[in-house]
Formats: structure tokens, sequence, C-alpha cells
């Protein structure tokens, strides 16, 4: 079994797979409401094909221990994840295409950062930690199978230490 530390998640390690959602210097920032509203302006690409965006709360209880045996991908669209209790969560990901156990990244995301996963990205579920938390979740719904699944044979789980 492969062992993984989390790495911090910025917006440049994170880019092959998606987007970084957090308020910081690379989004474009703008006053509204007359001063009193920073805008954080299009922080992620939403990509729904034929489909339409729709938005969802997700919630997700903490695994114990954090073993990684199953990462899904969505082809027809993105999928975008935002913490809503402020807890940190971890976020496993691999590239598109067949999916390589050893190409599996784990990040360590912040309370105030979401993602968005570009679509056809391998990914885990949702990995919350400390307690049960919610996300607000922004994905596709539409025609055609947007789901692949694959299971780890168990000599390829991940262990997250």
């Amino acid at each position: 079994m492969r062992a993984l530390v989390p790495e911090p998640l910025t917006a440049d390690a994170f880019a092959p797979f998606g987007d970084v959602i957090e308020a910081s210097d690379r989004a474009e920032v703008m006053p509204i409401n007359y001063g009193w509203t920073t805008r954080f302006n299009d922080l992620a690409d939403v990509e729904v094909g034929d489909g339409r965006a729709i938005v969802s709360l997700f919630r997700s209880k903490p695994l114990d221990p954090v073993l990684l045996k199953i990462f899904e991908r969505h082809p027809l669209g993105s999928q975008a994840f935002v913490p809503l209790n402020g807890r940190p969560y971890l976020v496993a990901v691999a590239p598109r295409g067949d999916f390589d156990p050893a190409a599996v990244r784990i990040f360590r995301a912040r309370g105030d950062q979401g993602v968005n996963y570009a679509r056809g990205v391998w990914h885990h579920f949702l990995l919350a930690l400390e307690a049960e938390s919610d996300f607000l979740v922004v994905d596709r719904q539409g025609p055609g199978d947007n789901l692949d699944e694959v299971e780890l044979a168990e000599a390829d789980w991940i262990s997250v230490r």
C-alpha cells in the first residue's frame, strides 16, 4: 500500500486538475454594491456541455482511517466544491485519461478554499476532516452518462498520513 502526505492546496499545484476557488490576488477583484462588497470574479471554468449547471449541498462525514479505495470522474462536465463550515478537507486527484494509481496526488485544502475539478479529472469523493461538513456543489445535470468509477485493487489502496 502506498502512503501519501497531503500537499498544500495552491492554484499552481492544482492547475492540471482544475481551479482553486478562493479570494486571492489571482482573481479579478472589483468593488461592487457601492463599495460594501468585494467581488472575486470568475473563479472557476464551469463546464456543462449540453446540460445545465445545478447548485447542491453535500454533507460529508470524515473517513477514519483515511484510506482511498475508489475514484470517480465526470466526462461531461466540471464539478466544484466549496466548504461552508470553514473546516479543512482533503482533495485527492489523478490526471485525465486512463486511471493511474501512481499518479494520485492529495492536497490539504483550507476551510476558505474550494476546488473545481475539470471535466474528466479523476477524484476521490469528499474527504471532510475534523467533523461532518457541508459543501456547496456546482456541477452538471443533463443527458448522457456523466460518472465513471474505478475501484482500486487492494495493492493500490492509498493511506493518507
